[in-house]
């Protein structure tokens, strides 16, 4: 059974920084495209970063030069570095994880809250 599972979210200032894990069971983690997305309330699901089996990055736009994403492969570990929060960085954080060459399912995290308040 597959299973992500998210931690690190919580209530920051602007201008702050968290750092959110995840991590797999049930997969070769190796072999997987991980990926962190976020929601909004009203707002659709959207891309923030992803980090291939080689270890290519890209990020979306918003979040480029303040967010990094890491692997640690020997930890089954995804990681997010979210430094200078914003206000709209607020949403729901999800993990994701894909093997592309065997077309694996889409798995899921169950997300973590990542508020960013005065």
């Amino acid at each position: 059974q597959v299973q992500l599972v998210e931690s690190g979210g919580g209530l920051v200032q602007p201008g702050g920084s968290l750092r959110l894990s995840c991590t797999a069971s049930g997969v070769i983690f190796g072999f997987y495209t991980m990926a962190w997305y976020r929601q909004a309330p009203g707002k659709q699901r959207e891309l923030v970063a992803q980090i291939t089996t080689g270890r290519r990055t890209n990020y979306a736009d918003s979040v480029k030069g303040r967010f990094t994403i890491s692997r640690d492969n020997a930890k089954n570990t995804v990681y997010l570095q979210m430094n200078s929060l914003k206000q709209e960085d607020t949403a729901v954080y999800y993990c994701y994880g894909k093997n592309e060459p065997i077309r694996s399912p889409d798995y899921w995290g169950q997300g973590t809250q990542v508020t960013v308040s005065s």
